[in-house]
């Protein structure tokens, strides 16, 4: 399992858990959501003390978040993990300076002296502050409301109909030849209650679901294994992502079976078999390639090579925690000519994005979201920025991309969802194929370095196929490429379809000191890369 699955949810983030003692309610353990009305009385009395103390702007986030993980290894369920957290974030600006405090104790007294500690903590703070917060406006959303739009609540399905689910995806892969099979299914659920005085009161109901698996395959006359790991994405859905409809479903021209929703035991099945596959096949010869990146492989390159180095704090060395700061400094911005890729690349952020992770009406400092461009023809045009950033591209409005992850965490910049746009000519994966003489396929993301000025990298994957004159010729091992991110984005020379865009993700990734994590989708489709260098990643002793 890899930590950035994993991190978040396993980690016992349950806290304590009040309401207001005027109503005596006791919502813990119940999936109802805590009311509107209550929750705005709640967050008035904080606002109010906070104007009270001095404070000239001021935000209350009331959070309750629900986490459940499903774990299980062959035959047997190893572990059932759920935890609930609840209480509320105050930020506010006094002197000119942020301050912010948290309090687990959601009553009108817990809120009110948690907005006076912000306030104190904002005169403190300016005494070190040399230019006061320059934040841009937002006009006041009112009361609004946004629920992630699912067909079925994953926290309402019984364990046993999970567990069913994990032991039909492990008996699948087991009965294909698997030897050894890890399973798991991570919910999340944010009930989020953002209101400031900018007079915005919004609700929102935020779901994500992250199914996957490990399989290892063992010839134990050789000593040869193989591995595979699942090909899902996790996704801003729910129960339904795991339904196995038949409907919409699509094929990759090595097996792979997309669509909206997820076949966990089909992909297990496969899985199994294209580890067996991996025993025979031949190791790769180091060199230029020619490289068709599948959008499973792709998400975790655009992660981290435009993702990452386009969040502005970074860009600013205001932050270089988990990730280092950016090579792509303002002034390459500014030049409005800086190749970041080629004419055919077009990057963008999207808060907005069907089914995505980081899909939101509002984010947590009340901004409406929506879709910017951050790549245009290949040329640098925009960053990702907040309130109290975008006076520093000239811009009036923010991006709508900051996030905390939890009540007790304050919200800051956070990355979007960054893909990069499909192709406008009709194309299908096997017909790029068909155009490829010396290349490889590459489906899956695998292990990645890449340095804190986020250019130079190096990136495997899960499954390698050669291609020879157009035609998928075998499997391939011990592949990884290694470029810089100009060069690499420079090389691409063709994206398919529409048809072909799917999203990838990360479930929890990394930020900020206290560090934070966050759910970003990045999507898609299968895109050609001429001319890549490729390593023989094989031991030799």
């Amino acid at each position: 399992m890899r930590r950035r699955d994993f991190l978040h949810l396993g980690g016992g983030a349950a806290g304590a858990f009040a309401l207001t003692r005027k109503t005596g309610k006791d919502w813990f353990g119940s999936l109802t959501p805590i009311p509107a009305g209550e929750k705005k009385a709640l967050a008035d009395v904080a606002l109010n003390a906070a104007k009270g103390a001095g404070a000239t702007y001021a935000d209350v986030r009331i959070g309750r978040y629900l986490n459940e993980a499903v774990f299980a290894r062959e035959r047997f369920v190893q572990g059932v993990n759920s935890n609930e957290s609840y209480g509320a974030g105050i930020r506010v600006i006094a002197n000119g300076t942020w301050g912010f405090a948290a309090t687990n104790e959601v009553t009108t007294d817990g809120l009110a002296r948690a907005a006076r500690r912000a306030v104190l903590i904002a005169k403190a703070n300016s005494k070190l502050q040399t230019e006061p917060v320059q934040l841009a406006p937002v006009k006041g959303a009112g009361e609004v409301s946004w629920v992630t739009p699912i067909e079925k609540n994953g926290f309402t399905v019984p364990i046993q109909e999970k567990v069913d689910l994990l032991m039909a995806v492990n008996a699948a892969a087991l009965a294909a030849g698997a030897t050894f099979i890890n399973s798991r299914i991570f919910l999340v659920n944010e009930q989020k209650y953002f209101a400031s005085t900018d007079g915005s009161y919004i609700d929102q109901d935020v779901h994500r679901i992250l199914p996957g698996f490990n399989i290892t395959v063992t010839d134990r006359a050789t000593g040869k294994f193989g591995g595979r790991n699942s090909l899902s994405a996790p996704m801003g859905m729910s129960w339904e992502y795991l339904s196995a409809r038949p409907a919409g479903k699509f094929q990759t021209p090595v097996g792979v079976q997309y669509g909206k929703y997820y076949d966990m035991v089909e992909d297990a099945k496969l899985a199994a078999e294209q580890a067996k596959e991996k025993l025979s096949g031949r190791t790769v010869e180091p060199g230029k390639w020619d490289l068709l990146l599948d959008p499973s492989h792709l998400w975790l390159t655009i992660h981290e090579s435009v993702g990452h180095p386009l969040e502005l704090d970074r860009v600013l060395g205001y932050e270089a925690n988990y990730a280092g700061t950016s090579f792509a400094t303002l002034d390459k911005w500014k030049s409005k000519s800086f190749n970041y890729g080629s004419k055919v690349v077009n990057l963008f952020a999207d808060k907005t994005q069907p089914g995505s992770l980081g899909a939101v009406a509002y984010d947590d400092e009340g901004v409406k979201t929506k879709r910017w461009d951050l790549v245009k023809d290949g040329i640098l045009v925009n960053y990702q920025a907040i309130r109290d950033q975008v006076h520093i591209l000239g811009e009036k409005e923010s991006h709508g991309c900051c996030y905390a992850d939890n009540w007790n965490s304050v919200q800051f910049q956070r990355m979007p969802n960054v893909s990069l746009s499909p192709g406008t000519a009709p194309m299908t994966p096997a017909d790029m194929i068909a155009g490829v003489d010396k290349g490889i396929y590459i489906v899956g993301d695998g292990s990645y370095s890449i340095d804190q000025q986020r250019y130079n990298f190096q990136f495997g994957g899960q499954l390698f196929y050669e291609i020879k004159g157009g035609k998928i010729a075998g499997m391939l091992n011990d592949v990884a490429y290694q470029s810089n991110t100009q060069e690499f984005w420079n090389s691409v020379v063709a994206s398919c379809d529409n048809r072909d865009f799917r999203l990838g993700g990360s479930f929890n990734d990394g930020k900020g000191q206290p560090g934070q994590g966050s759910a970003v989708s990045h999507g898609s489709s299968t895109t050609r890369v001429n001319g890549v260098n490729v390593l023989n990643t094989a031991r030799r002793i």
